[in-house]
Parts: C-alpha cells; structure tokens; sequence
C-alpha cells in the first residue's frame, strides 16, 4: 500500500472507532515521518510531566536543585486526588526529590509532580524549554487543575455525563467550556511538538547528555504500560514513554529502540467521540494505527 492510500485508510479506522487521532511517528535517525494531524493542538494532560522532568533534572545539574534534598508532602497540604503513589496515601511523607520525579514520571503520580512544580513554576518549566529550543509546548499549571473537571462531580454511574459534556462542548478554535480541555488556558502540545521533545532527548540536541539519559532512564522504568506498549515491546524492541489521560483524552508519547539499531519517537494524542470513560479498544485502536505508521516508515 502507498503512503496515501495508508493514511486515508489509518484516518477511516480511526474515525470508525471513535478517535479523532493526531499523530507523528519519525525515524530518529534519518529524519523520515509519516503523520496524521500532527500539528493540532491539543491538552497535554500528564504527558506535561516529561517537561517538568526535565526542567527539575536540569536545575539539579545546574546547582539550583538538590536531588537528595527531602520535601515533606503532608495531607491537605498538596491534595490532587488520583489512582497511585502519594496520591493514595493517608498520612505526611518525606521523599527525596529524585524519588518525586520517578513517582511523578514513571507512576504518573500527580501529587509528587505538583510537589515538583511547587519547586520549579510552570512559568519556569516554560523558560527552560526554550532555552532548549523547543517550541509548541505551553506549560501553564499544575496537576491540581486536572482534577477539578466535571467527571469529579458525578458519581461512577454518571460518569458518561461528564465524558458527553466534554466531546460536546468544544469550539472550532479549540476554545471549550470545560477549562481543562481549552486549549488557551491548559498545558498544551501537538503530536510534532512531543516528538520534537523526544528527538531531542535521544539525539544530541541542546540539553545536556546526562540531563537527556536521566529524562531516557524515567520514561523506560514506566510503569503504565497498556496502551502502546503492547504494540512496540519485544525481546527485540525497548519502549520508553509517558501517557496522559484526562475526559475523553488519551495520549502516549514514546520511543522504540530497536535492537538492529533503529529508533523511532511516535506520539500518539487522541481525543475519543465516545462518552464512556473505560474503552479499551479505544487503547488498542491507536496502538495498531501508530505501529502501522512505523511499519510503513521501516519499509521506506
């Protein structure tokens, strides 16, 4: 199948299934992509843990930061409700920084990143990465914000209706009732602009080396792995990356190594038309249709 006749048919699947997918999957090494939509924006989610991760690790290497230094996270004190790590805990934790950044980036625990930012400001985050020359990533909030939508007011059995408000809510200039999904007030970044981020971390860029293998050492110890992992994991592939779920969102962003020597950054953001908040086949759609974008750019 020619490169056309695959997108055409990827975009049908997707829309068959229920996703409005933005996609980018690139050869790290010779430059080639296939995308779809690569350049819309769309909220981050968690997938904003990646730059907090790197602006925390960079200011540790600059001095700015202690990687041993303990902060106590107290109940109450930093309250983002979520499903792991010190989201769940009941009771005060001293936890030295770089055990934050693994809980923030490997568990995508929301507390410990909003420990994180309470260090380093969205703002800051921001600056650094343009200092590193990446653009079309806006970093504008915390994690707290992310848990104040409205599938937090409906009890489990409501829960389609906050999915419905937020498929339904949207303007065609992206603005959206539901402030977490607007993308002029929330963290932001397109499927181009993730793998813009992952190239340069993987490919000698204008972050520091040992700064980029910390940031590639977080994303491989992920322990969320049910979404694209199933579809670039092997005896003979390493996987490294970060999700980020929010409503009706789900993205991954990641790298496969593979062990003949090709490297791949594929970035997979993805908006579901299907008020439900459990879909697996929602997962698997999007794993097959970035695995079949790699395919394809293996064969080139």
């Amino acid at each position: 199948m020619n490169t056309e006749a695959l997108l055409h048919d990827l975009r049908e699947q997707l829309r068959d299934g229920g996703l409005h997918g933005c996609l980018l999957v690139r050869d790290l090494h010779t430059g080639d992509e296939l995308g779809i939509d690569a350049d819309t924006q769309l909220p981050a989610a968690s997938l904003v843990k990646v730059p907090l991760a790197l602006a925390t690790v960079e200011r540790v290497r600059r001095g700015e930061l202690d990687g041993a230094m303990p902060l106590d996270v107290a109940p109450g004190r930093i309250s983002t409700p979520g499903p792991t790590g010190l989201t769940r805990f009941r009771h005060p934790a001293r936890i030295a920084l770089d055990d934050l950044l693994y809980l923030s980036t490997c568990v995508s625990d929301g507390t410990a990143a909003d420990a994180l930012f309470e260090l380093t400001p969205p703002a800051q985050v921001a600056a650094i990465l343009q200092e590193f020359g990446l653009r079309g990533l806006t970093v504008r909030h915390g994690m707290r914000e992310l848990t104040e939508t409205p599938v937090e007011r409906f009890d489990a059995a409501q829960a389609h209706l906050a999915h419905a408000l937020a498929i339904e809510s949207g303007t065609s200039g992206r603005g959206h009732r539901v402030p977490q999904l607007d993308t002029t007030r929330a963290n932001t970044g397109s499927a181009r602009a993730y793998a813009e981020l992952l190239q340069a971390l993987w490919t000698p860029s204008a972050i520091p080396p040992e700064v980029a293998a910390r940031i590639r050492e977080l994303m491989a110890n992920n322990l969320l792995r049910h979404r694209l992992t199933p579809d670039f994991s092997s005896d003979a592939s390493r996987w490294s990356s970060k999700t980020g779920t929010l409503l009706n969102l789900r993205h991954e962003v990641g790298v496969v190594e593979h062990s003949d020597g090709q490297s791949f950054a594929v970035a997979v953001l993805t908006e579901s038309l299907v008020p439900a908040g459990i879909q697996p086949g929602a997962e698997a759609l999007m794993a097959q249709v970035a695995r079949a974008l790699r395919d394809h750019l293996r064969q080139l």
